[in-house]
């Protein structure tokens, strides 16, 4: 079983001097000798160091006190997230899956052994806890592939204590730096291990967005990133993943049907297609849950003497107590061919985009003219519902403007950096508008429910009376952004004279 640990810590370039004393830091009342440990590590990658390009780390270390497999995700500068599983022969299945969306088929070879030496210090405070563990690291590293040779060197290492508070390495910062001690320019052991001991080539040259294709390629490629880079903290159940997993998958479907005199879409509306699958596969579980929120929300505002029957416990039965935990559902699409070719094709668009003529042009006329024409969209749908009568025509109206306003919002979002403030107040006005049209479109869904709800009740010979009355609420709060779209959207129908 694994278990994650936030590690909090800052790295030193060590000359022949060694390890200052550090009695003198503030807080610092008794500095422990715990004496040396021999660590001995094979750190993991592809050929194409797939992994390293995305600073993560993947370790068999032994020796010390947590002998193990180490996987290490990024979180900020200085702090990682450090997934422990128990050592064993080979990578454990739980942590192969938390890089699957990053390695898929290719195999995951020895790139580096790192064995250490490594001098401990504990800081404590007057009570005696520990504040942060010094180590002063002797390290020999060997690469085993995709380069030869050896490289050594000394670093220390300051880890601060679970728990603790991230100022005190501030304060043992300013003691190293007095006694002349350097932060390290490496951002890792194994990042060092790789620079000394890899084959001489040239660095790549990335050059600034110029043409509308640069720009639209920088958008995907942002939003391919974010897709990899949330699969494992979906898998662990992190809160917002899923949703923020299902945005950037709707941002980047969205982006390549707008900006298709940029990109073919012969080319990518297949891609489109598995987007929308993955999207909705995401939203099976989100949707239901954000959905039972509102209701739940709203049933608790209703007085308990005008609540009849079992209503609470009926929706906790609907909502199939999908709070909590990871789907295995969405796990198993996670790890689905499906899914793992889908990703492929993303890394292939990006490798070798089908770029159009357009592609080639100043960004700012044809990236402007996009996202004029995804507003105009908005604006005759708008127009549209703000002319049906209250109803199911306007209901789906408003639905469809909500929908082109999102792509409107996304077109701008990657517009942003050739437009500029023009683009980012569009997508101000279409966040704004987004919200308003969506708040509708989730009373009608809560209508519908409610109406299920209701029928099952009634079958059950229970009451029905408490369905009702949260039903009219529903109604006056659809109602509420039926009298607020016109003025609001007089507010904003000049968004687009701008760009």
């Amino acid at each position: 079983m694994a278990d994650t640990k936030r590690e909090i810590e800052r790295k030193y370039e060590s000359e022949d001097s060694g390890l200052p004393d550090l009695t003198g830091v503030a807080g610092v009342e008794t500095v422990v000798d715990k004496g040396v440990a021999r660590l001995d590590a094979t750190y993991y990658d592809t050929p194409d160091e797939r992994l390293m390009a995305s600073s993560i780390t993947l370790r068999r270390r032994t020796g010390g006190s947590d002998a193990g497999w180490h996987l290490k995700f990024p979180v900020s500068p200085g702090v990682r997230d450090e997934i422990r599983a128990p050592l064993s022969d080979t990578l454990p299945d739980e942590l192969a899956a938390l890089v699957r969306s990053r390695v898929r088929d290719v195999e995951l070879l020895p790139v580096v052994r790192l064995r250490s030496e490594r001098d401990v210090r504990h800081l404590l405070d007057a009570d005696g806890e520990l504040l942060a563990e010094v180590s002063v690291d002797a390290v020999h590293a060997e690469r085993l592939s995709g380069g030869v040779g050896t490289a050594q060197w000394t670093e220390i290492e300051v880890e601060l204590a679970d728990g603790g508070d991230p100022v005190f390495l501030d304060k043992v910062d300013k003691r190293l730096r007095k006694a002349g001690v350097r932060p390290s320019g490496s951002s890792s052991k194994l990042a060092r291990a790789l620079a000394e001991t890899a084959p001489a080539k040239k660095s790549p040259v990335t050059a600034d967005p110029v043409t509308a294709g640069d720009h639209v390629l920088a958008y995907v490629r942002a939003q391919r990133d974010v897709i990899v880079g949330l699969d494992p903290a979906v898998r662990q159940g992190v809160e917002d993943s899923v949703h923020g997993l299902r945005v950037a998958t709707r941002r980047l479907r969205s982006t390549l049907t707008s900006y298709g005199k940029v990109l073919d879409r012969t080319v990518t509306d297949p891609i489109g297609d598995e987007l929308k699958w993955l999207a909705g596969e995401l939203g099976v579980d989100r949707d239901r849950e954000v959905l039972a929120e509102r209701l739940s929300a709203s049933l608790d505002e209703v007085p308990a003497t005008l609540v009849s029957g079992p209503v609470a416990e009926r929706l906790s039965a609907w909502s199939a107590g999908k709070r909590g935990g990871v789907s295995p559902r969405l796990v198993g699409v996670l790890d689905s061919r499906r899914h793992l070719a889908l990703l492929d094709s993303l890394d292939a668009l990006i490798a070798d985009p089908p770029l159009r003529k357009a592609a080639g042009k100043k960004p700012h006329k044809v990236i402007a003219e996009v996202v004029r024409k995804e507003f105009r969209k908005v604006s005759g749908l708008v127009g549209q519902a703000l002319e049906l009568e209250p109803g199911t025509d306007r209901d789906l109206a408003i639905h469809e403007a909500r929908k082109k306003t999102k792509r409107t919002r996304y077109a701008a979002e990657a517009a942003g950096p050739a437009l500029g403030k023009p683009a980012k107040t569009m997508v101000k006005s279409m966040k704004a508008l987004q919200n308003l049209l969506g708040e509708h479109q989730d009373s009608v869904m809560a209508r519908q429910t409610l109406r299920e709800l209701s029928a099952v009740a009634h079958a059950a010979g229970e009451s029905a009376f408490t369905y009702g009355l949260l039903y009219g609420r529903e109604e006056r709060r659809a109602a509420a952004v039926e009298t607020e779209l016109p003025g609001f959207w007089d507010g904003i129908k000049g968004a687009a004279d701008a760009l």
